[in-house]
């Protein structure tokens, strides 16, 4: 086995046990751990990938947007405040420390992050069974 595609099962692992805390901790966003999963499991192995694809968390947690349908409201705010959280946590201790312009940087981007969740991801809406 290469050392390329051990670093990609490694990675894999590690987002996947970080996307299934995030499934059940309300701050930690399952979404991007999830989706570093499905891609590290995509580049590293055929068999992973159908394995992840065939679990609750994928399907539950990635499958319309990979599909391109989109993301649920829900999972796009828990994105956006965890995200916005941690890069707060960085804005502060860079303006502490006087670093203006990595501030800047780091707002733009915290701008860009918000834009994109907002305007950039499609809505998926849940659709509910008719009640026979």
């Amino acid at each position: 086995m290469s050392g390329k595609r051990i670093l990609y099962i490694s990675l894999g692992i590690l987002g996947l046990g970080l996307g299934a805390l995030g499934a059940v901790l309300p701050l930690l966003p399952a979404f991007p751990f999830l989706m570093l999963a499905a891609f590290c499991f995509g580049r590293s192995s055929e068999k992973l990938d159908r394995w992840f694809k065939g679990t609750k968390l994928y399907r539950n947690n990635l499958e319309t947007y990979v599909k391109g349908q989109g993301m649920t409201w829900k999972t796009k705010i828990r994105v956006m405040i965890t995200v916005t959280l941690l890069m707060l946590l960085g804005f502060f201790i860079m303006f502490q420390r006087a670093l203006y312009i990595p501030c800047g940087v780091l707002g733009a981007v915290w701008l860009f992050h918000i834009l994109y969740f907002c305007f950039g991801v499609k809505n998926y809406v849940i659709k509910e069974e008719p009640a026979k």
